[in-house]
C-alpha cells in the first residue's frame, strides 16, 4: 500500500508540504477546518465593488529567497507591487517606515542624510546601552519625539499593553532610513498575485496525489491511519489546551464602501492612541492594475483573542514563556507528527519564511524516510 501522509491545514505551509510530497510520489490527504483554502491569506472579490479583498487583512509578498519566489511563479501570475504605508499623526500624514522625508517633515527641517543621521543620534537616548524592551529599543533608535508619534500609541493599540512590556526584538522589524526610499520592504522580490492568493494555493493543491477535504476538523486519533502528520494548527489546540491557552491578538474589521478613492493609498496607520483603530486598508490599491468605480475599506481594531476568535499575532510575553516551553516539551515527546507554520510554532512569520520552512520540512521528511533517521518534531527554534 502506498504511504499516505496527513496534512492539517490548507494554508501556505500545508499546501507547500502537500505539493512537495505529492511530487515525490506520496499520497497526501489535506484537511482544512474552514470552507476555503489559503488560510489567513484567503482573498475573494467583494460582491458590491468587485475589488479583490484580502479577507483576513492585507498580505504583501516579499522575499530575498529566489527559490521561494520561483515556486510562487509556478502556480499563478504575479504583478509587481510596492507597499507604501502612510501614517496619520496629530492630523498630519507621514511616510513609513521612518525615512528622511518623515524626519524632515516631522521636525520641519530640510536635512541631508548625514545631517539627519547626526540629528537623530542626538535625539536618541544614549544612556540605554542594552535595551530590555520595546520602549527602550525605540528610545535608543530614534528618541522620544519620533517614538511617541509613530510607535507608542500604535503599539499600545496593536498589542493591548504598554510598549515596555514587549520584547525589544519586535522593533527590529521597523527600520529607520536616511534616504527618501518609502518602500516598506527592502527585499529583492516583491509582488502580488494578479487574481489573489486563494487561486495560488488552490493550484498547489491541484495534484492527483492530493485529496483535499474542507470543513473538516482535526482529531488526534486521525493520525493513526497515516505514516506521518504535518500539523499547522495552533500548538496549544493540538493538546486541547490542557496546559492553558497561549496568548494571541485578534482583529476586528469594520467594512465601509465609498465612491472613487477614499484615502489614496492601500494602508493608512493611525499613530494616536485616542483613535481606536490601528489602520484603514483600502483594498483596490493592492491591485493597482485594476480599475473600480467604488472602493471598499476596512478599519482594523486589535484586541485580545478569545476562545472563539481567530488568532492572528502571538503575544509571546513573559507570562507565556513557561507555558510555551511545556507545550514544546509535550510535542517533542510525540512520534509521527511535525509541527510547522505560524500557529504550530507560535511565531510571527512572513509568508516567504513560512514557505521556506515548509519546503525544508517536506524535504527533511523525504530525506529521513530514505535514511531511516528520525523525523524532527520542529524544523525551527521556538
Amino acid at each position: 500500500m502506498k504511504e499516505k501522509i496527513l496534512v492539517v491545514g490548507a494554508g501556505f505551509s500545508g499546501a507547500v508540504i502537500a505539493r512537495t510530497l505529492a511530487e515525490a510520489g506520496l499520497a497526501v490527504d489535506v484537511i482544512e477546518s474552514r470552507a476555503h483554502v489559503a488560510g489567513n491569506c484567503h482573498s475573494a472579490r467583494d460582491g458590491e465593488t468587485g475589488v479583490m479583498v484580502h479577507i483576513y487583512g492585507p498580505h504583501i509578498f516579499h522575499t530575498d529567497d529566489a527559490e521561494v519566489w520561483a515556486l510562487m511563479q509556478r502556480f499563478g501570475e504575479w504583478m509587481p507591487y510596492t507597499n507604501r504605508v502612510k501614517s496619520t499623526v496629530d492630523g498630519r500624514v507621514y511616510s513609513l517606515p521612518v525615512n528622511l522625508h518623515t524626519i524632515n517633515q516631522f521636525f520641519d527641517k530640510a536635512m541631508r542624510p548625514d545631517e539627519a543621521r547626526a540629528f537623530i543620534a542626538a535625539q536618541a537616548d544614549n544612556s540605554i546601552t542594552e535595551p530590555q524592551n520595546f520602549e527602550e529599543q525605540a528610545l535608543k533608535f530614534v528618541g522620544r519625539a519620533l517614538y511617541e508619534a509613530f510607535f507608542k500609541g500604535y503599539t499600545q493599540k496593536q498589542w493591548g499593553c504598554e510598549p515596555r512590556e514587549l520584547p525589544a526584538s519586535i522593533l527590529k522589524r521597523l527600520p529607520v532610513r536616511f534616504n527618501y526610499n518609502d518602500n516598506y520592504f527592502f527585499h529583492q522580490f516583491q509582488g502580488m498575485p494578479k487574481e489573489g492568493y486563494t487561486p495560488i494555493v488552490a493550484a498547489m493543491l491541484d495534484h492527483p496525489a492530493i485529496t483535499l477535504r474542507l470543513n473538516t476538523r482535526f482529531n488526534r486519533a486521525d493520525s493513526a491511519a497515516y505514516a506521518h502528520t504535518f500539523y499547522t494548527g495552533p500548538l496549544d489546540g493540538y493538546f486541547d489546551y490542557q496546559l492553558g491557552r497561549l496568548g494571541y491578538r485578534t482583529l476586528d474589521f469594520e467594512r465601509f464602501v465609498a465612491d472613487g478613492d477614499y484615502q489614496g493609498t492601500a494602508v493608512m496607520n493611525y499613530g494616536n492612541a485616542d483613535v481606536p483603530y490601528t489602520r484603514i486598508t483600502e483594498h483596490k490599491h493592492f491591485a493597482p492594475w485594476e480599475t473600480h468605480d467604488k472602493t471598499v475599506c476596512y478599519r482594523e481594531y486589535s484586541r485580545a483573542c478569545g476562545e472563539d476568535d481567530l488568532p492572528y499575532y502571538p503575544i509571546r510575553l513573559t507570562a507565556e514563556q513557561q507555558m510555551l516551553v511545556d507545550y514544546v516539551r509535550a510535542a517533542q515527546a510525540l512520534d509521527g507528527v511535525t509541527f510547522i507554520g505560524r500557529l504550530a510554532t507560535y511565531r510571527y512569520l512572513d509568508m516567504d519564511v513560512t514557505i521556506r520552512e515548509a519546503l525544508d520540512a517536506a524535504r527533511g521528511y523525504l530525506a529521513a524516510r530514505e535514511s531511516g533517521a528520525q523525523v524532527p518534531v520542529f524544523y525551527c527554534d521556538i
